[in-house]
């Protein structure tokens, strides 16, 4: 059984001008101490696809169709109790910006201690304990004097390992990351995917990666699952995408990253830009921005084709594959 399997996912958000449909038929898993990660631009879903695993989607949104088994439990059918001893004790999640996470007018370590209080039945001497061996095992310098101190008065990449830390408290099987070097500059962020892939390993913890970041994802995780529009529209063992994307998408996203362009020339880049939620295409949603167009791309929304092993949603792929089968 896998740690988190996510099964048709749907998600709409009621809008005055109509409902919108933000996750349509979203389905992946991950098995205990497996590192996945979800890609896609600005838009496509990832975040809400993250915040419907917590079930943390705000009104006017709300999953309205789907599941998320997790260790067997459907999470979208639990109450908000049953949700709460989920949250942070089960599934933890790190969110992009240390200082928004983070009380300001508390100290680390009543931060922490106070996390561990509300799941647990554990001295306060204890939970600080706790917390320090956690503040340790992120390789936070001095934790005697860091668990005394406020965030104000750490530095972003500090402050990033403190939340790591705090997630790995109540050591849960799953953490959820979403886009956690967002915020840092280039050398902290490789020091923090360094630090989640070695902790992931030492601790046998599942990790959800969300980004943006192809480079990173190739480099971290071993599942990666690409969405566009809401939609996931390819997903597979990481490296076997990144060297033979299937999907147009896919490969319009490996061809922008900047190693993939000669010193001195314009990176690549799709033309064109995410659709609104409002306002998505009929048929494949990425066929206005497709240079592969073929006639059904328009009318239909594609079905999943096996290719390799990957899962891949386009219709030009189908299309390749009949034929060759034909031709065979």
């Amino acid at each position: 059984m896998a740690l988190l399997e996510v099964k048709n996912l749907e998600v709409t958000f009621g809008l005055r001008q109509g409902a919108v449909k933000a996750l349509r038929d979203v389905s992946f898993s991950i098995e205990r101490g497996e590192r996945i990660g979800i890609v896609g631009e600005s838009g496509a879903g990832k975040s809400v696809a993250a915040f419907s695993i917590l079930n943390l989607i705000s009104r006017p949104g709300y999953i309205s169709g789907g599941e998320v088994l997790f260790e067997g439990k459907d999470l979208t059918k639990l109450s908000p109790q049953e949700m709460r001893d989920i949250r942070g004790n089960r599934i933890a999640m790190i969110f992009q910006d240390p200082m928004m996470t983070l009380n300001p007018v508390l100290t680390l370590g009543q931060q922490m201690v106070e996390c561990l209080k509300a799941h647990r039945k554990i001295s306060t001497a204890e939970a600080r304990e706790v917390a320090l061996e956690k503040l340790r095992l992120v390789h936070i310098p001095s934790p005697e004097t860091r668990i005394d101190q406020y965030p104000h008065e750490l530095s972003g990449g500090m402050r990033q390992r403190i939340i790591i830390a705090i997630a790995l408290l109540l050591d849960p099987p799953l953490i959820i990351a979403d886009e956690p070097t967002t915020a840092l500059d280039v050398t902290i962020q490789a020091e923090i995917m360094e630090l989640l892939l070695e902790l992931c390993d030492s601790q046998n913890v599942g990790l959800i990666l969300i980004t943006h970041d192809l480079g990173v994802v190739s480099q971290v995780t071993q599942k990666a699952v690409v969405m566009y529009a809401g939609r996931v529209i390819e997903q597979g063992p990481t490296k076997e995408i990144i060297n033979d994307a299937q999907h147009p998408y896919t490969q319009g996203l490996i061809n922008a990253l900047p190693q993939q362009t000669l010193p001195g020339k314009r990176l690549n880049q799709i033309p064109g830009s995410m659709p609104s939620l409002q306002k998505i295409p009929t048929g494949c949603a990425f066929h206005p921005r497709c240079e592969f167009v073929i006639e059904p791309c328009s009318r239909e929304l594609p079905g999943f084709t096996r290719s390799g092993g990957c899962s891949v949603a386009c219709h030009m792929v189908k299309a390749m594959k009949e034929k060759a089968a034909a031709a065979g």
